[in-house]
């Protein structure tokens, strides 16, 4: 996505949430629940960090609304019909009012970091180091202070967590038995004996996932910013180790080497530092043997456990894919295929009725237009009185019920993968219903997404854009209760020509498993194309936006591909600037021919035109050398793209396809480590210590801007990527009303915090934890599943 359709994103993001939140203030939290320290761990011989946590919250639950006499309902500007009871907010409305659901609450005590950040709050003693004996206070006292959670009233209300570090007057002694007492902050005093090759250290970044044992990277971090205190000096520390989990036995010994300065400002073409500290690297590459391990930084202290073994890709690509199941659309979601449980929505046999509007998605801020419009206005301003028949499935994308032909994107890449390795794939249960009786559940869910536009093919050949609630969905309602008015887009050549593309690639996959099936993707596929052509003949080439002319040639690629006809590759070679040796595989605004490049160079058909697939090759191994060069200049090893701004899943989501294809392609295992780098990041080898995929790692987002989980109650099912941290200039800027109002819970100051660690686990910050069909979960599980399969 480009960055002028993110803007648009963030704008309605904004309209969403902001207008009826009111001001963000902690208030007072209800004392239900003590403050509670949840892990002691070193930083350094004579560093120690307490992470405390202080608050929790009490979601809100639909619930029968008992009506009383005082009891006033006002709406506000999103339409939220908001309970008044006694002056206080208690819920909003749902539906018909026969449900409310009632306002979050915060529990637990408070903490006065007053108190906290004072040396004389904490003594530290222990009989057994005898230079603690009579107990003594740390020199320094610095902190980092967050949200974990947002209550919704009239304003927000934070729990939160807050680290504090220690810095002692002498170093730690290995083996000793320590006692941290609080003085007046409510917290009972802690012990741990003081083991940095035992105890976990918040400094040491490992991927949780772990690795295959002939993955030619394994490397962790290290690196640690103390808020207050900035960052750790670890340049003295020279050595680490890596031990066995259970015996804690050493079995590898390497260097620690610096992999970026905090001063080094060029890990973008922004002029950016994504980290705030230095960055060192670890490396065990060389290491092979399967088995459960932790990496320990000397003097420091310890990652999380991780494992090397044959099935780690294979386990972290079947959580991850299976987040497209989570998101489909139109059937019943639960046993026994989850435990997630979802009743059927958006069904046309339950009453849902889709009405035609003669808006087109490209012509909306949710396809190609810089429109600060939302699409669900434009759409109701066109709407017709026509019902779209049979418009069901598709998924559910991010915190609403959207799904439009973007989502393309995810099957795209499955049916890649089928492609590219039948066999491993054949093979492999994703446990998840058939809608098909072939034996791949890959090609399943590839074309659960397909047929979905297939469906929303008009009998002329175009492809609507796919279908549009008239609003944000409605507080409190889930995607089965929601009373918005539901809408078609018209078709379009942008949706139609990325429909022919993926339609086209369906029938070429599914030619050697279902011929008959493979006819229909095909027939329809020509179908779309040839409504696509004669409007894009109908108006001068640069008529459409450049989208429009890429799908173009991406179509052309796949129908040639699937059906060897002339008439197709004569569109493509038409279509393309590599016949040129020396165009770029894309130009800023004018093209880009990454996807049809990427299809013609892996076409075997009689008449195609040798010298412009050797043009493909060239160009997709120079698009992957661009990234390792880039990535070369960034701490930890993300292989994105230079010019892409730090959001969107940036840190969250391996955007290393380029790579993948040229390893796929050469075989060179640069290209291999390239992508095992990049995809380390988001599975927890970053500062948070978080895995940016739900039900993957030791730790995980839990407040993922998931309406359906978080109205019923439930934990958010698994596979779900979410966005992750981001800069905020790119998105507007620090002091955006949304930003502001969430971070002024942060401390220190929110615009001090490096933008690698700029991620907090709240629901109500879309931009962090909301998700994608097509730029997080797609592509998350497409480059873990490459790595599973891969030779």
């Amino acid at each position: 996505m480009k960055l002028r359709e993110w803007c648009m994103v963030f704008i309605t993001a904004l309209a969403m949430v902001f207008p009826s939140c009111g001001d963000a203030t902690q208030g007072t939290a209800q004392p239900s629940e003590p403050i509670t320290v949840v892990h002691i761990g070193p930083v350094a011989p004579d560093i120690i960090g307490v992470t405390i946590k202080a608050g929790r919250v009490e979601h809100g639950q639909q619930v029968p609304y008992q009506k009383e006499k005082t009891d006033v309902v006002q709406k506000d500007n999103l339409d939220i019909a908001w309970v008044l009871r006694g002056g206080k907010r208690i819920g909003a409305l749902v539906g018909d009012g026969s449900l409310i659901y009632t306002a979050d609450r915060l529990v637990g005590e408070k903490l006065d970091t007053d108190l906290a950040d004072r040396p004389e709050t904490y003594t530290l003693k222990s009989a057994e180091d005898p230079g603690m004996v009579n107990g003594a206070s740390p020199k320094a006292v610095f902190r980092k202070s967050k949200p974990t959670d947002l209550a919704r009233g009239a304003g927000f209300e934070a729990s939160l967590q807050h680290i504090v570090y220690l810095k002692l007057a002498a170093p730690l002694k290995a083996g000793k038995k320590y006692t941290l007492a609080f003085k007046s902050i409510g917290i009972p005093e802690q012990s741990f004996t003081y083991d940095p090759t035992a105890m976990r250290s918040e400094a040491v970044h490992v991927s949780h996932i772990g690795f295959r044992p002939d993955d030619p990277s394994k490397v962790a971090f290290l690196s640690l910013w103390m808020g207050s205190g900035n960052g750790v000096d670890f340049q003295n520390n020279k050595k680490f180790l890596l031990l066995e989990d259970k015996s804690g036995t050493k079995v590898f010994e390497g260097d620690v080497r610096l992999s970026k300065r905090a001063s080094d400002v060029n890990e973008d073409a922004y002029n950016r530092n994504f980290n705030g500290v230095d960055v060192y690297m670890m490396d065990f590459s060389a290491f092979r043997t399967p088995g459960t391990y932790r990496v320990c930084a000397e003097g420091v202290g310890c990652s999380y456990a991780f494992e090397i073994a044959e099935d780690v890709w294979r386990k972290a690509f079947y959580v991850s894919v299976r987040g497209l199941y989570h998101q489909r659309s139109g059937i019943e979601i639960g046993p026994p295929f989850t435990t997630f449980k979802r009743p059927r929505n958006f069904y046309p046999g339950d009453g849902v009725k889709v009405y035609a509007s003669k808006t087109t998605l490209m012509e909306t801020s949710n396809g190609l237009s810089k429109s600060p419009e939302h699409g669900g206005a434009m759409l109701m301003a066109k709407r017709t009185r026509e019902i779209v028949p049979d418009a069901w499935g598709g998924y559910c994308d991010a915190g609403d019920w959207d799904r439009r032909i973007q989502h393309l994107d995810a099957a795209r890449l499955l049916l890649d993968l089928m492609y590219e390795f039948p066999s491993y794939f054949d093979k492999m249960s994703l446990n998840i219903p058939k809608s098909y009786a072939i034996a791949a559940d890959v090609a399943n869910e590839a074309l659960w997404g397909v047929d979905f536009y297939k469906r929303l093919q008009m009998p002329d050949g175009g492809v609507r854009g796919g279908i549009e609630t008239e609003d944000h969905p409605r507080y409190g309602e889930t995607s089965w209760q929601q009373s918005h008015t539901v809408m078609a887009y018209a078709p379009d050549v942008w949706s139609t020509s990325l429909y022919a593309g993926v339609a086209a690639k369906a029938a070429f996959v599914m030619s050697k498993v279902d011929k008959k099936m493979s006819a229909q993707y095909e027939e329809s596929a020509v179908r779309a194309m040839r409504w696509a052509e004669k409007e894009f003949k109908s108006h001068p080439s640069s008529f459409y936006p450049q989208e429009a002319r890429d799908a173009r040639n991406l179509a052309a690629a796949e129908l040639f591909r699937a059906t060897g006809a002339k008439e197709w590759h004569d569109l493509f070679l038409a279509t393309t600037q590599l016949k040129n040796p020396d165009a770029p595989l894309r130009r800023h605004e004018s093209y880009d021919h990454s996807e049809g490049a990427w299809v013609y160079y892996r076409t075997e058909r009689p008449g195609m035109d040798m010298s412009v697939k050797r043009n493909c090759r060239n160009g997709l191994v120079t698009d992957a050398e661009e990234r390792i060069m880039a990535q070369k200049k960034t701490g930890f090893r993300i292989a994105k793209s230079q010019w892409r701004p730090a959001f969107g899943g940036v840190f969250s989501t391996p955007d290393c396809i380029p790579v993948i294809r040229a390893h796929s392609i050469t075989g060179d295992q640069r290209y291999l480590q390239a992508a095992v780098l990049s995809a380390q990041t988001g599975a927890g080898a970053n500062p948070l210590n978080v895995s940016y995929t739900t039900g993957v790692g030791h730790v995980y987002p839990q407040n993922v801007f998931h309406y359906d989980s978080r109205i019923t109650g439930q934990p958010c099912p698994p596979g779900i990527t979410v966005e992750g941290p981001l800069d905020p200039e790119f998105v507007g800027g620090w002091k955006s009303p949304l930003h502001e109002a969430v971070g002024r819970f942060c401390y220190p100051n929110a615009r001090e915090w490096p933008i690698i660690e700029d991620y907090w686990d709240v629901f109500w910050y879309a931009m962090m934890d909301e998700f994608t069909i097509f730029q997080t979960i797609g592509p998350n599980a497409y480059v873990w599943g490459y790595l599973a399969a891969r030779k």
